[in-house]
């Protein structure tokens, strides 16, 4: 009997120093989430991000996603690398990853940064995801691509946009989004941490995006009250801080790493 090959996730590596893993968000990838501040973090740190399934090279999952075997994905690069210890940075659902990889290696993990991120989808988070997936399955990508404006972008930077540019952003994000999206988006609306948080024993910094139409500051202070060690920051960015504000946001992290 032979044993299914395990699929191999893109991994992206760069810098040296104290280890730092990368966990994306949904219809995201390392590059596209935190592409605009990778050389900062790869500046202090040795940097390591994997793809999701059915995101860059990482092919499409054949069966529902599972937190856990994100989480593991993450530790297998970091074993790759040789990192023993490590700083986890997860971004919106990249931060249950995150959460779910301290819960299971509480011994590896230095310190979390959650960003833009939950512990579970409430209704109204259940209810974007489904209108995201429901027009990605449908074929409509520029629609599509024209409400992830509105659920990403701050009212501020929306509105600093015309019609017309909005639509040609939409135009050129369409073609670009991944294939694991519908996959992606299933687990956002499935995962619950809720129950690892309490036992978070490590500094954690939640940055709170607060002009965030889609994962609202309210339920990002919700995650930050249930972790013991868990101090906030506020960033006036959309769910986007990478293209808003990647440099406020960088700061925000490197500061709290340097503390660390």
């Amino acid at each position: 009997m032979t044993t299914p090959t395990r699929t191999a996730f893109a991994r992206t590596v760069r810098g040296t120093g104290p280890g730092l893993l990368l966990a994306h968000g949904a219809g995201g990838g390392i590059e596209a989430n935190y592409g605009p501040i990778l050389d900062g973090l790869a500046a202090q740190h040795t940097t390591v991000g994997v793809d999701y399934p059915g995101t860059g090279t990482t092919p499409k999952a054949q069966n529902p996603l599972d937190i856990d075997e994100l989480a593991e994905r993450l530790v297998e690069a970091a074993d790759a690398e040789g990192l023993d210890t490590f700083a986890v940075s997860g971004y919106s659902l990249g931060g249950p990853v995150a959460i779910r990889l301290a819960a299971r290696h509480p011994e590896r993990v230095s310190s979390l940064i959650l960003s833009a991120s939950f512990a579970h989808a409430d209704t109204r988070t259940n209810l974007a995801a489904s209108v995201w997936h429901q027009l990605f399955a449908s074929g409509q990508h520029t629609l599509l691509a024209e409400y992830l404006n509105l659920m990403g972008l701050s009212e501020a930077a929306l509105n600093s946009l015309t019609p017309d540019q909005v639509h040609a952003i939409a135009e050129q994000l369409a073609p670009t989004l991944p294939s694991g999206t519908g996959d992606q988006l299933d687990l956002v609306r499935r995962v619950d941490v809720r129950g690892d948080l309490a036992g978070i024993a490590v500094p954690t910094l939640v940055v709170v995006t607060t002009a965030d139409p889609l994962i609202s500051p309210a339920l990002q202070r919700q995650l930050a009250a249930a972790i013991p060690t868990a101090e906030t920051a506020e960033l006036p960015t959309g769910h986007l801080p990478f293209v808003e504000r990647p440099q406020e946001w960088l700061e925000l992290m490197t500061a709290f790493l340097a503390r660390k």
